[in-house]
């Protein structure tokens, strides 16, 4: 992550014995009986025992966010159907979006399973075992109202400063487009380099600005003038090799879509819902 290294320090600095920020998610309530146990039900290895640690990077909403002092969002809910599956609660550790590249606080025992928006790409798939996909995302492509932007061309003919969220794949589109974007460390920080006019446009997951634009302020300052299909799906991950975990977490999301859950998670956090997100089509 190129820019913004404020926020960066801010998430170490507090954490400076550990690999980030703890947070409680809204999460069920059973426990491990007490036990101790790491070996949770179906025989699933946990890092820490009567918790499903999940690795994320704060805040993407819809997808998680800290909200009225909770990390919430469609993420969240859909990790906390696989803890209670599992009898544990989850528990959200905020750490770099670089580390859900590499798997590098799972291959540390820093966390079970990592939950963040996360494209499944055939580059992470080296890296970490992927899910099956539980969201179909494309890019939006989203202007100041007042910069006078029709399309994506439009921005690069016009040489229009562009924004992207560092190490995501609408960063990795900007550039393929020839674009030189400027690299935000957050969703954040992305809207705010838009409102503050570092940047005329940015790139950046739709469900992302749909979550913007409920927001009136938003709404009259800016517009989506694209959406890319780029034929994205998003999925969660676990250690390469955890196949037990990987098969709890496919069944929360298969009986999720099976009996209504998904549904209703889907409009509580994104919108109305889409048929095809459900689709159990492979990446």
């Amino acid at each position: 992550m190129n820019t913004l290294p404020g926020r960066r320090t801010r998430i170490l600095a507090a954490t400076t014995a550990t690999a980030g920020l703890m947070l409680v998610a809204a999460c069920t309530s059973t426990d491990d009986g007490g036990s101790g146990s790491k070996t949770a039900a179906g025989g699933v290895e946990l890092v820490k025992a009567g918790q499903l640690t999940t690795c994320t990077h704060l805040p993407y909403p819809p997808f998680q966010s800290e909200i009225d002092g909770k990390v919430q969002g469609f993420d969240v809910s859909l990790i906390d159907l696989v803890a209670k599956d599992l009898g544990v609660k989850q528990e959200i550790l905020d750490t770099p979006f670089e580390n859900f590249k590499t798997g590098a606080f799972l291959n540390s025992g820093e966390c079970d399973l990592a939950a963040a928006g996360m494209t499944i790409t055939e580059e992470r798939k080296k890296n970490v075992d992927f899910s099956d996909p539980y969201f179909d995302a494309t890019q939006a492509v989203l202007v100041d109202k007042n910069a006078g932007l029709t399309s994506l061309a439009d921005v690069k003919s016009k040489n229009a400063k562009l924004g992207a969220q560092a190490q995501t794949t609408g960063e990795d589109y900007a550039k393929k487009q020839g674009f030189d974007p400027v690299s935000f460390e957050s969703s954040d920080a992305v809207l705010n380099g838009l409102r503050t006019g570092q940047v005329k446009a940015v790139v950046i997951d739709y469900p992302v600005v749909q979550g913007w634009l409920k927001d009136k302020a938003n709404a009259d300052a800016f517009k989506v003038v694209d959406n890319l299909n780029t034929g994205e799906q998003y999925g969660f991950t676990v250690k390469k090799g955890n196949t037990k975990l990987l098969a709890a977490v496919d069944k929360a999301l298969a009986d999720a879509k099976a009996d209504g859950t998904y549904k209703k998670l889907y409009e509580k956090w994104i919108g109305p819902y889409d048929e095809s997100a459900a689709s159990p089509s492979a990446s």
